[in-house]
C-alpha cells in the first residue's frame, strides 16, 4: 500500500438505477426524486454519469467503463466501490454487503476486463461469507485508506464491522482508527452508513466532517493520526456533508497532475477559504450528480472504484 492516487478508475454504467428500499434503511441521504417516470430518471442518471467519465477522461484519467446488466436488477451498480477494491501487490478484495440486492453486483466479468486492459491479478481475498452472518464492511465506502501510511480510518456502522475491519487491517498490516460518525435524523443521533460521504484523505491532506464525530476522544485521535502524517485538515460542516463534500476522491490526470473529484453540489458548498486550501493540494474537478445523489444517496467517489493494480 504505497501510492495513495491512481491514474485509472473503474466505473459502471447503470441501466437499472432507482432510489434503493434495501439501502435507504440506513442511507439517510437518499431522498429520492417526484415526479418523474422511471425511464425519465434512468436517462438522467445515466447523462450524469457520462458527463462525469467524460470530464474525468478530458483531464486525462483512464476511466474503464464497464455496462450493469438488465438482469439481476440492481439498482445501485454505479457505487462499485462498494464492493470491490484493487492493490498494489495484485490482490483484488471482495467484501460482504449490507443489502442482499447489492450482493449481485459482484461480478467475475469485471476481473476479466481489467485483466484484458493488461492489469495482473495475484489474488482475491474473500470476505463476502461474513454475509451469512450478519456482518459487512462495505469496501473503500467504509474504508479510507490512507495507503503509504498504512492506516485504514473506519466509522462503524450497520455496514463496516468492527471485528471485519480488524481482520482486514490484520491482513494488510495496517493501523485501524475507528470512530463512530453521526448525523442528526429526526432530532436523533445516527450513524452515518458510510466513511466516504464524511471524510476523504489524499497525498497530503484530508476533508473531514470532525464535527461529526461526538465523541471527543475518538475525534482527537482523528486529528492526531493525520497530524502525525503531516496531513493538511480541511474541516466541514454537518451541511456541507448533505451536500457531499466529504465524498471526494483524489487521482491523477494528465503528467501526473493531481485532481480533486466531486460534484456539482459539493463543489458549490465549499467557501472561498476551503476551496483556496484544497486547490494548494490539487485540481479541482466537479460535475452535476444530482440525481445520482438524491435517489442514491452517494456521490463522485461512491461512482469510482480505484485501480492500483500492476501492469502486466
Amino acid at each position: 500500500m504505497k501510492q495513495q492516487i491512481t491514474n485509472t478508475i473503474l466505473m459502471i454504467r447503470p441501466v437499472n438505477f432507482r432510489m434503493n428500499e434495501q439501502t435507504a434503511v440506513n442511507n439517510y441521504y437518499q431522498i429520492g426524486v417526484d415526479n418523474v417516470s422511471a425511464e425519465a430518471l434512468l436517462k438522467k442518471a445515466q447523462q450524469e454519469f457520462d458527463d462525469l467519465v467524460a470530464v474525468l477522461r478530458g483531464h486525462g484519467v483512464h476511466v474503464i467503463v464497464v455496462e450493469d446488466t438488465l438482469e439481476p436488477d440492481t439498482p445501485d451498480a454505479h457505487f462499485p466501490n462498494n464492493w470491490i477494491s484493487f492493490h498494489e501487490n495484485g490482490n483484488v478484495v471482495l467484501y460482504p454487503m449490507f443489502a442482499e440486492n447489492r450482493r449481485a453486483e459482484r461480478r467475475e466479468d469485471v476481473l476479466d476486463i481489467l485483466e484484458e486492459d493488461g492489469f495482473h491479478i495475484e489474488n482475491i481475498i474473500d470476505y463476502t461469507s461474513a454475509e451469512s452472518e450478519g456482518l459487512f464492511l462495505e469496501s473503500t465506502g467504509s474504508l479510507i485508506m490512507d495507503r503509504p501510511n498504512q492506516k485504514v480510518y473506519c466509522a462503524l456502522s450497520p455496514r463496516a464491522d468492527e471485528d471485519l475491519l480488524i481482520e482486514f487491517c490484520e491482513d494488510f498490516d495496517c493501523l485501524p482508527v475507528i470512530f463512530t460518525a453521526n448525523q442528526t435524523v429526526d432530532g436523533e443521533r445516527l450513524p452515518i452508513y458510510h466513511t466516504n460521504v464524511m471524510m476523504c484523505v489524499g497525498e497530503t491532506f484530508a476533508v473531514v466532517c470532525l464535527d461529526s464525530v461526538d465523541d471527543k476522544k475518538e475525534r482527537k485521535n482523528v486529528i492526531d493520526q493525520l497530524k502525525q502524517d503531516g496531513k493538511g485538515i480541511i474541516s466541514i460542516s454537518e451541511e456541507q456533508v448533505t451536500r457531499f463534500a466529504g465524498n471526494m476522491i483524489q487521482v491523477r490526470g494528465i503528467g501526473d497532475k493531481k485532481l480533486l473529484v466531486m460534484s456539482a453540489s459539493a463543489y458549490a458548498s465549499l467557501t472561498s477559504i476551503q476551496v483556496a486550501e484544497l486547490e494548494r493540494h490539487a485540481e479541482l474537478v466537479h460535475s452535476p450528480l444530482d440525481t445520482i445523489e438524491a435517489c442514491g444517496g452517494g456521490s463522485a467517489r461512491c461512482m469510482m472504484a480505484e485501480v492500483f493494480l500492476p501492469k502486466k
